[in-house]
């Protein structure tokens, strides 16, 4: 596996892979766990030659103490993406990436508005700078992005349509009792962890019941369900059109996502699950 830290040395063992092989894709911001680990597989899978960036993006973070506090742990990290066949590790500093004064701008229809958009305001304006940036920089044939971050990957998808990238989208990993992986899990503490799995069961238990529930029933209901341990602030509860992220206060044959974000004490956790299978 090839480490590099610069651009300039990616681009160059870039030009040595043959034209027509595909190029893989995933970006990650580090602190790698089986999530990840499952993009690098999926990506290894679909592709010819597998490339990873490890790069914790500063104008996504709409809190200075998040950006400060969020997980670093490269070594374990590289030592990940070996095990799981990576070809290539980019490692760049923020002065790489953002070398020049160029701005993709694309306008999202309403995607960056709600949920995330709504209550991270500035968030989506930094992911779809990095990761037009970080696509301008690999030049990848396929991206592959976790369906646990839904919304990111529909304003990823939607960005991408005139880059010629396939974003691919992979199923969320989720730990033994149900909570979605994220970097995020290694800083709850062990009493909030304990009981974290209410999130992923009360959306379960919202798929196997949502015909017998209103719309707005339903979300109370989970927001109830989340909330008794007397652990968690549910900061939303949305259901939303699965293509559109449009809002539904009344079913329809559209496929429909339920999307909550959860405090648990200072670590924010998202997650999502789709109803209508």
């Amino acid at each position: 596996m090839i480490v590099v830290k610069t651009r300039v040395e990616l681009q160059e063992k870039l030009s040595r892979v043959a034209d027509d092989c595909v190029v893989g894709f995933v970006p990650t911001m580090g602190a790698l766990h089986n999530g990840h680990c499952s993009l690098i597989d999926f990506a290894v899978k679909e592709s010819d030659y597998t490339v990873a960036s490890i790069f914790v993006n500063p104008t996504q973070f709409n809190d200075a103490n998040d950006l400060e506090n969020y997980p670093r742990t490269i070594e374990s990290d590289l030592e990940l993406l070996k095990q799981h066949g990576c070809d290539l590790v980019y490692i760049p500093n923020v002065d790489d990436v953002y070398y020049n004064e160029r701005s993709f701008f694309v306008d999202l229809n309403g995607l960056d508005k709600v949920m995330e958009g709504e209550f991270r305001p500035g968030h989506f304006d930094g992911v779809v700078d990095v990761v037009s940036r970080l696509f301008d920089i690999v030049k990848p044939d396929k991206a592959f992005f976790g369906e646990k971050d839904f919304q990111q990957l529909s304003i990823i998808r939607y960005m991408s349509r005139d880059l010629n990238v396939d974003v691919v989208g992979c199923p969320t990993v989720r730990e033994n009792d149900g909570l979605a992986m994220s970097s995020r899990n290694m800083l709850l503490e062990k009493s909030y962890r304990d009981e974290a799995s209410v999130i992923y069961k009360s959306l379960n238990w919202a798929k196997d019941n949502y015909k017998g529930f209103a719309v707005s029933e339903l979300k109370e209901e989970i927001g109830k369900r989340i909330s008794e341990t007397g652990k968690f602030i549910v900061e939303y509860i949305n259901v939303v059109e699965s293509d559109t992220l449009i809002s539904i206060d009344e079913w329809t044959d559209n496929n429909v996502n339920c999307c909550v974000a959860v405090y648990a004490g200072k670590v924010r956790l998202i997650d999502n699950i789709k109803l209508n299978y």
